[in-house]
């Protein structure tokens, strides 16, 4: 049997790499301009930073992760979601002591769940996501929904909702919590075995849970909304506040819990039709404990992840034309053994000029050398034949119109740019 990539897991070719590059170009401008500096985490972590952050309960850590003990007996765990690794960034490196708010984000990075594979989710993804530490206002969400938005509208993308709710903090969650147990426990016989261990250790998974039954005893369930303290509802007006100034349009959606245990207040989606039930492209939301959960100072933070192989699944249902590298600029054609060097050296001269150069490396013939820059969408060809050779020049032809214009070897960077 040839040798094939994992289940869960999709190659990227050459040909493809252009719609990556086009998005992240995107997702570096959009964070240039609100002051987001890039970081870069391990793939793996040590586990116990998975289940202190992500929290024992959700499927993440009950189903879904990559772990391994390494050969010094360590258990390790392939990153399954962004945020708690850098959380153990900014603290391990006592970013916290700089001004704040510290901000960041990780672009394409690797993300890991054991799965089944679906339209947009694979078990090996990749994310772009944004981190905020230290805001503390309702306005970060309102920021962060913005810098999403615009992502995605950049990338040609049409046709999203924004869902908001709040899913309280550490004062009126237990109220919840309680309100949660005594709904669930009158359809204990309707609900999953791993939603039985939940239902006294943390009833809000359940509302998260994937399997069918209990997702329709959930629809039920008494809504958090109801259950604010003051503080979080001030919060949560704010935010509506913010986003109602900005023009977005939103829906508060009190069934939207996220799959992690870190969030406090304020959580988000935004979501798309175009690929069915697998909409959400971008989700996130507050998590004001998880710095000090995680060894840190008392601190605030806000992020969202946004799965890249979605985004781009939602921008070809969509028909979304991403334009495609015009990558080089001239191509080189020899025509005999005597003039390759030439042409080699041509070539290696104007790529230190700063143009896009290729040469044949084949042995093609003169015919097929034409063909193939033309296959390659070369804007410019250099001919040199031996009558060019002797006389020190190229015959450069713009493939667009069929112009040619006799160039010396190293006048022809300086004539190019200047076409």
């Amino acid at each position: 049997m040839a040798v094939q990539a994992p289940k869960g897991t999709k190659d990227v070719t050459p040909q493809e790499s252009y719609k990556w590059q086009y998005v992240e170009a995107i997702a570096r401008d959009v964070c240039r301009k609100y002051g987001i500096n890039e970081t870069r985490t391990p793939v793996f972590e040590h586990t116990e930073l998975f289940l202190r952050g992500v929290g024992d309960t959700t499927d993440i850590v009950q189903k879904e992760m990559y772990t391994f003990d390494d050969k010094g007996g360590r258990s390790m765990t392939l990153k399954p979601e962004g945020t708690a690794g850098a959380v153990r960034m900014m603290i391990e490196n006592k970013l916290f002591n700089e001004a704040q708010p510290t901000k960041m984000y990780y672009l394409s990075a690797p993300v890991f769940r054991y799965e089944r594979p679906q339209a947009g989710r694979l078990r090996e993804h990749h994310q772009f996501g944004i981190e905020i530490f230290g805001a503390p206002k309702a306005s970060t969400e309102a920021e962060l929904i913005a810098i999403a938005l615009e992502m995605i509208s950049r990338v040609g993308i049409k046709g999203l909702s924004v869902n908001i709710n709040s899913i309280g903090c550490e004062k009126c969650r237990p109220v919840y919590n309680e309100k949660l147990r005594e709904y669930f426990k009158g359809h204990i016989d309707e609900l999953c075995t791993t939603c039985h261990t939940r239902l006294e250790k943390n009833p809000l998974r359940i509302l998260d849970c994937k399997e069918e039954k209990c997702k329709e005893v959930a629809k039920g369930a008494p809504v958090i909304l109801d259950c604010l303290c003051d503080e979080c509802k001030e919060h949560f007006e704010q935010l509506k506040g913010y986003l109602t100034a900005m023009n977005i349009e939103f829906k508060v959606d009190p069934h939207i819990v996220r799959g992690l245990d870190y969030y406090t207040k304020t959580v988000f989606e935004i979501i798309s039709n175009h690929i069915g039930s697998q909409g959400t492209v971008c989700g996130g939301g507050r998590y004001d404990n998880l710095v000090e959960q995680l060894g840190g100072p008392k601190m605030n933070g806000v992020g969202f992840g946004m799965g890249i192989e979605r985004l781009l699944l939602v921008a070809e249902s969509q028909g979304v034309e991403i334009p495609k590298n015009e990558n080089i600029d001239v191509y080189v054609v020899t025509m005999g053994d005597n003039t390759e060097i030439a042409g080699f050296k041509l070539a290696y001269e104007l790529r230190k000029k700063g143009l896009s150069v290729e040469f044949d490396n084949v042995g093609r013939s003169v015919k097929a050398q034409f063909k193939y820059a033309g296959k390659i969408n070369a804007k410019y060809v250099a001919v040199i034949g031996e009558e060019e050779l002797a006389n020190g020049q190229a015959k450069i032809k713009n493939m667009e119109n069929g112009e040619e214009q006799l160039v010396e070897f190293d006048k022809i960077a300086d004539y190019l740019r200047g076409k």
